[in-house]
C-alpha cells in the first residue's frame, strides 16, 4: 500500500497515486493503472481534483449539457460535461455493436444512475479528491432494456423465438448468471466491458463487480489516469 502525501506536486502525481492504490487485488481483470497524458481537446485533465476533506464541496465550474442519447437512448436525460457527451456517443455505438452480435438488435434504452453530481470520491481514504461525477465526467450504468421484435422482423434479422421477447438486463442480476437466458445476458455484459476496455478513446476508467461499491453497476469516466478493474 502506498502512503498518501499531504501535498501533491501535480495532477499527474495525484493520478499515479490514486491509480496505484485503487487497483482491486482480488479482481481477475484488474489492470495496472497509470497516469495518462492529457488527451488533445479534452480540457478536464488539467483541472485539480483535490478538495478539503470536510465541509461543503466546491466543485469546479465546467460546461454542462443535458443529453438523452443518439445511437441508443438513456432511461432519462443525463447531465454531463460537454466533451464527455462525445464519449457517450462512442459508448452507445459499441453497445449497439455488441448487442447486435449477441441478440440481433440494439437495446432501446440504457439504464443509468446519473452523470453530474458535485461530491467527493466515495472511497473513504480519498475524501480529499472530488469524484469525476463532480465534473460531469462520469456515468454509472446498471442495465439495458430490449423491446419486442415482430415475427417478420425476427425472421429477417435471424433472431430466435426466445430473443424476440422484451427483456431487461441488469449488472446486479446477470453479471454472474450461469443458466438459460441469464447466461446469455452475462456474456453480453462481459463482452461489452471487454470491448470498451480495449478502446482507449472511449473511457479511461472502467469499474464493475469486484471493485468496492460496484457490485450492481458499471462506472465509466475519463479521468487523467487509466484504471480497469472488474471480476471476470
Amino acid at each position: 500500500m502506498i502512503g498518501k502525501p499531504t501535498q501533491l506536486a501535480s495532477l499527474t502525481a495525484a493520478a499515479a497515486l490514486i491509480a496505484a492504490v485503487w487497483i482491486a487485488p482480488a479482481s481477475s481483470f484488474a489492470k495496472s493503472a497509470t497516469a495518462v497524458a492529457p488527451a488533445a481537446g479534452y480540457p478536464l485533465d488539467n483541472i485539480p481534483r483535490m478538495v478539503s476533506k470536510r465541509g461543503r464541496v466546491r466543485c469546479p465550474k465546467v460546461k454542462l449539457v443535458r443529453y438523452r442519447g443518439s445511437t441508443v437512448r438513456y432511461s432519462s436525460r443525463i447531465t454531463v460535461f460537454k466533451g464527455f457527451k462525445q464519449r457517450l456517443k462512442r459508448f452507445e455505438r459499441i453497445v449497439k455493436q455488441v448487442a447486435t452480435e449477441v441478440y440481433g438488435r440494439a437495446p432501446y434504452r440504457i439504464r443509468h444512475w446519473g452523470g453530474y453530481s458535485c461530491r467527493r470520491m466515495g472511497t473513504r481514504a480519498y475524501r480529499d479528491f472530488i469524484s469525476e461525477h463532480a465534473l460531469g465526467n462520469a456515468i454509472d450504468v446498471y442495465g439495458f432494456d430490449f423491446s419486442w421484435v415482430s415475427r417478420r422482423k425476427a425472421k429477417r434479422l435471424n433472431i430466435g423465438r426466445r430473443m424476440r421477447r422484451p427483456f431487461r438486463i441488469t449488472v446486479k442480476k446477470h453479471w454472474k448468471a450461469t443458466r438459460g437466458m441469464g447466461k446469455v445476458h452475462a456474456r453480453f455484459l462481459r463482452v461489452l466491458f471487454k470491448r470498451l476496455a480495449a478502446k482507449r478513446n472511449v473511457f479511461t476508467v472502467l469499474l464493475g463487480p469486484g471493485y468496492p461499491g460496484h457490485s450492481d453497476h458499471f462506472h465509466f469516466d475519463v479521468a487523467p489516469w487509466r484504471l480497469v478493474s472488474i471480476d471476470m
